[in-house]
Parts: C-alpha cells; sequence; structure tokens
C-alpha cells in the first residue's frame, strides 16, 4: 500500500512523539533528525564554552606562557659545553640557579622537569643545587601568594567572567580562618572531600610528585593555590616542600 504525503507526514509526527528526546527520529526523507533534546545539550555545551571563553583563552595563554619560559630556563641552566675559565663557569652557574628560582616560582612554568633535565645531563653532582633551587621557589611561589589580597584574585575572577568562583573567594576571604574548612566542605559535601581536606598536605605531597601537573599550574603553580587558600601554615608547608622535593635529587645523589 502506497500512503500519500499528507499521511505519511502524520505517521512521521506521531513515531516521533512516541520517541524520548535526545534520539533521532526517521524522517520521510531518508535522513535522521536529531531530536530536541540532543539539541539542547549541544546547544548548552557551546553556551558554556561561549560564556567562558576568556578564562579558557586565558588558560591556553598560561599553558603558552609556560612552556616558554620553561624553553628559555632550559636555555639559561643548560649552557653550551665549550672551554672556559673556572670563574666564568662560577658565575654562569650561579646565574642560572637564580634564574631558576626565580621562573620556577612562576605558575605553569614545568620547573621540576628542568631540574631533572639538569640532574640527567649533570648528574648528582648538581643534585644539592637543584633540590635547594626547587624548595626556594616554591616557597617563593607559596609566600608572594599570602601577600596577593583576596579582592585581586575575585578581581581577575570576575574578569574571566567566572562570577561563582569569584563569589566564593569573597566570601572565602571574610571568613574566620576557623570556618573555612567547613566552607570548603561545603563545596564538596561527600566524605572524600572532607577526606581530602584534611589531609591537604598529604595531597599537596602527592600533586607535586604527579607528572605533567604543569596542565594544572606546575610546582609553582600548585604552591600559589596553597599559599592562596590561605590553608596551610607556613612551616607545614615548608615541611611538605622538603619532603616532598627530596626523592628524586636524592636518589641521583647517591646513585
Amino acid at each position: 500500500m502506497v500512503l500519500d504525503v499528507p499521511t505519511r507526514d502524520r505517521l512521521h509526527r506521531r513515531i516521533c512523539v512516541s520517541v524520548r528526546d535526545g534520539f533521532a527520529c526517521g524522517h520521510p526523507s531518508g535522513y535522521a533528525v536529531d531530536g530536541p533534546g540532543r539539541q539542547s545539550v549541544v546547544r548548552a555545551v557551546l553556551k558554556g564554552f561561549w560564556a567562558r571563553r576568556r578564562a579558557i583563552a586565558f588558560y591556553g595563554l598560561l599553558l603558552l606562557g609556560g612552556w616558554y619560559l620553561g624553553d628559555l630556563l632550559k636555555d639559561l641552566t643548560v649552557p653550551d659545553m665549550r672551554p672556559m675559565n673556572e670563574p666564568l663557569i662560577h658565575r654562569i652557574v650561579m646565574t642560572a640557579f637564580v634564574a631558576f628560582i626565580l621562573l620556577a616560582a612562576i605558575p605553569f612554568v614545568p620547573g621540576a622537569e628542568i631540574g631533572f633535565a639538569m640532574l640527567l645531563l649533570f648528574g648528582g653532582q648538581v643534585a644539592p643545587l637543584v633540590y635547594l633551587g626547587m624548595v626556594s621557589a616554591l616557597v617563593l611561589s607559596f609566600a608572594v601568594a599570602r601577600l596577593i589580597p583576596a579582592t585581586i584574585l575575585a578581581g581577575l575572577l570576575n574578569w574571566l567572567r567566572l562570577t561563582r568562583a569569584a563569589d566564593f573567594v569573597a566570601e572565602y576571604d571574610a571568613a574566620a580562618p576557623v570556618d573555612r574548612m567547613e566552607a570548603l566542605s561545603g563545596i564538596i559535601p561527600s566524605n572524600l572531600g572532607r577526606r581530602l581536606i584534611g589531609n591537604r598536605h598529604l595531597l599537596l605531597a602527592i600533586a607535586l610528585n604527579t607528572p605533567g601537573n604543569s596542565l594544572l599550574g606546575g610546582g609553582g603553580g600548585l604552591a600559589f593555590i596553597a599559599g592562596a587558600s590561605r590553608l596551610y601554615s607556613f612551616w607545614p608547608f615548608l615541611a611538605v616542600v622538603i619532603c616532598a622535593v627530596a626523592p628524586v635529587p636524592l636518589f641521583f645523589y647517591v646513585a
């Protein structure tokens, strides 16, 4: 039996009504048409990306800037191997050491990877220098974050159109120190979240030794977040950094 076009269209609409949103319906023309549910999900995702376009672009610029500074740091800390006198070598080493501390303290600069490259190139003889430089860089980033007012961070988040994060930073800064743990527990209400906050020192040590943590800001970025959060006192933070940075330089030193 051959149906006329109006009858076929009515049957098609009736079939599509019975299909759940998000699934494609067969069109009389033979093509599949996406349901309204799937279209609304895609539209919501694209709208979310567009609303956060500044934050996404800013994150990309931070990654590119960190990688560029990482290459610059590599050139400074791994000079050309050519004959030179001892005073010149000493001057180059000290300049590279200061540059290593300053640049590795900047978020998204892969300072740990540069330090590891130095250990591979020069061996255990530079392990104490690399260790001291990395600890100093993390402490510097932590201290700078403690000095930056929360209003500046909230203003940056507002400019990036991350209004919820900006509001939380403002409320978090206004809360008493004893109430800040409860504020974070409200964001992560699960028992796992409370355990992570309670074991934040162990979590920081693991994050500092996680490969690829440069996507989260690297060692400098993690130290900056720790300082800005006001959850870490200076001496416990220093103890965590001393222990977390030690394994790799110690291995090269004793090997």
